[in-house]
């Protein structure tokens, strides 16, 4: 009943009557935090999670107190705190009291991945950013924003809200893009170039964005790309790092979300994958069945394109194991570092790398 409710209020209602009071209360109820702290703030729609956990990487070996808010974690120093389930942005309440936290333990700096329902829902309504970038804006998101122009004006409030706007040059390889949109943040708060290049090459992958899970007589990646866009980088950066052998994708869409995305999703795997085995990711209230129809829809028939349809993830990346032959990559997108698949409205316990190990093993078997 709620959620039909919801439905037939506009977005700009409860935006303005619900989320902007809330986030007003909580920088009051905890004083404005961020005016004691240098704040900087990371928006896109690819590239935002790897570019802000990067620039803490440069800022901390430079010696600066910083922290960090991701899509994966908070990081305190030492101290690493789950942000919650299928979340960015916390909370107005939840991001201020972990700000005056922050500030309370000694950290000056605070790297603050930002999304664009973050923005719109002014969860960060009172945050004083010194520092904005924007790695990109392609396609996504549209179920809520309507049109890429008001994804595109979500996007730009953190430019408005931010006293230093960063350019960066950008690239169609994602990694130098994040290299280069982290570097010039951290030359924005005065780190030499020196510096920067010494620091990049101590950087380890972060869990779930290209990250080599099992490297034997085949490959397997884990990475987080939900949308078109990144699909692609990360299919054409497999493709262009990995001559040999054949690419072996796994995913799906996740319910409820941008609709428009499936197909083109579906053309992109089918032109850079050799196999395609479509399943779930968080298909809550639709059925997986309508949401990979939607996806197969787009999709383009190849003589080497195979394609294959298993509703159960752990399945499917069983099946994609067992297909697996020496030389071949396994890269399995959409689930990556989350710790829940939504069915229904019920988040049940899921491990993309637990997944793995389960397929492994059953491969050993046979």
């Amino acid at each position: 009943m709620l959620q039909k409710i919801r439905k037939i209020i506009p977005n700009f209602i409860v935006n303005s009557f619900w989320h902007l009071p809330k986030a007003i209360l909580a920088n009051f109820y905890y004083g404005f935090p961020s005016k004691n702290l240098t704040i900087i703030g990371i928006t896109g729609t690819s590239g935002k999670t790897s570019t802000a956990h990067l620039t803490y990487h440069l800022l901390l070996k430079s010696d600066f107190k910083v922290a960090l808010i991701s899509t994966i974690s908070a990081k305190l120093g030492k101290k690493e705190i789950g942000i919650g389930l299928h979340v960015t942005n916390p909370d107005p309440f939840s991001l201020q009291k972990l700000l005056k936290n922050i500030y309370k333990k000694g950290f000056t700096h605070v790297i603050l991945e930002v999304t664009s329902h973050g923005l719109v829902q002014h969860r960060c309504w009172g945050i004083k950013f010194d520092y904005g970038l924007i790695t990109n804006i392609t396609h996504e998101h549209l179920d809520y924003h309507k049109t890429l122009a008001n994804y595109k004006k979500a996007k730009l409030k953190l430019l408005k809200m931010s006293k230093n706007k960063i350019n960066f040059k950008d690239s169609k390889d994602f990694n130098i893009a994040n290299q280069n949109a982290a570097s010039s943040l951290a030359k924005a708060v005065g780190i030499n170039q020196n510096m920067i290049n010494k620091a990049i090459k101590t950087f380890k992958t972060i869990p779930g964005r290209m990250e080599t899970v099992y490297q034997k007589d085949f490959t397997i990646i884990i990475d987080f790309a939900h949308k078109p866009d990144a699909l692609e980088k990360a299919l054409f950066m497999i493709r262009k790092n990995h001559k040999k052998g054949r690419i072996i994708s796994v995913f799906g869409c996740a319910g409820l979300r941008d609709t428009l995305k499936r197909p083109m999703m579906g053309k992109i795997a089918s032109q850079l994958s050799d196999i395609t085995i479509l399943t779930a990711e968080d298909p809550r209230t639709e059925t997986v069945k309508d949401i990979n129809d939607q996806i197969k829809s787009g999709f383009i028939k190849k003589k080497i394109n195979y394609l294959y349809r298993q509703k159960d993830r752990q399945k499917a990346i069983n099946l994609a194991v067992e297909l697996a032959k020496p030389g071949d990559i396994v890269a399995l997108f959409g689930k990556s570092h989350e710790k829940s698949m939504c069915f229904g409205t019920i988040e049940h316990p899921w491990s993309e790398h637990q997944a793995v190990k389960t397929a492994l093993k059953l491969k050993s078997k046979n």
